[in-house]
């Protein structure tokens, strides 16, 4: 399967025969190919951009991750104590004990920035950009260019043509999104309108945690 660039990190649990396994994904700065077994079943949680493990830096998991150890169908092992595997319908409810025993932590200021709700004025762009860097592992660009060249890949798959596209995202033009789409998503623009290439990862109804 074709993995497409993404912003954030997350956790991910899934099962192949008896096994069970337990991952922290990191922020994915280019497409590339991720190996899905055929019989295995999994669950994933994308975390906000601004926020971030306690136990490891998130400019550390950039193109990586972490194995969790002792996982189990039932349990997972993280920052130092057991919690219960999320299931599809109550992954909220572990969202919301990592982040009252602070296990996940945000930065307020690069909340504020990815919102458009902050005050600009309070700090130095080179500030803003450190400490964008250590929360998510990206320049500010950078998550600025996966966020956008997504959503051109959604609306591709959805029917919009290629000049549209360009408009509404604010493309310089037609080769610019080509260039955005071969890096950050691995596929054409022909391939995303006509659903060639294969699978890929790219799921317009992902939510990411608040």
């Amino acid at each position: 399967m074709t993995s497409v660039a993404s912003e954030t990190w997350g956790l991910v649990f899934w099962e192949q025969g008896r096994t069970a396994h337990a991952a922290v994904t990191g922020p994915e700065s280019c497409s590339g190919t991720a190996d899905v077994p055929e019989d295995a079943t999994f669950l994933g949680i994308q975390f906000a951009v601004g926020t971030s493990l306690r136990m490891v830096s998130t400019p550390s998991l950039v193109d990586g991750g972490i194995v969790l150890p002792d996982a189990s169908r039932l349990t997972f092992w993280l920052d130092g104590r057991r919690w219960a595997k999320p299931q599809s319908d109550d992954a909220e409810g572990l969202v919301e004990g990592l982040v009252r025993d602070t296990v996940v932590v945000r930065d307020p200021l690069v909340t504020q920035a990815v919102r458009g709700n902050g005050d600009g004025r309070a700090v130095t762009d080179r500030t803003l950009e450190r400490r964008f860097r250590a929360a998510t592992g990206l320049s500010r660009g950078a998550v600025r260019q996966i966020e956008r060249v997504r959503v051109a890949a959604d609306l591709l798959i959805a029917g919009e043509t290629v000049s549209d596209v360009v408009v509404k995202l604010g493309y310089y033009d037609e080769p610019h999104l080509a260039r955005a789409l071969r890096r950050h998503v691995g596929r054409t623009a022909r391939q995303l309108r006509e659903g060639l290439g294969g699978a890929i990862a790219l799921d317009a109804a992902q939510r990411t945690t608040s």
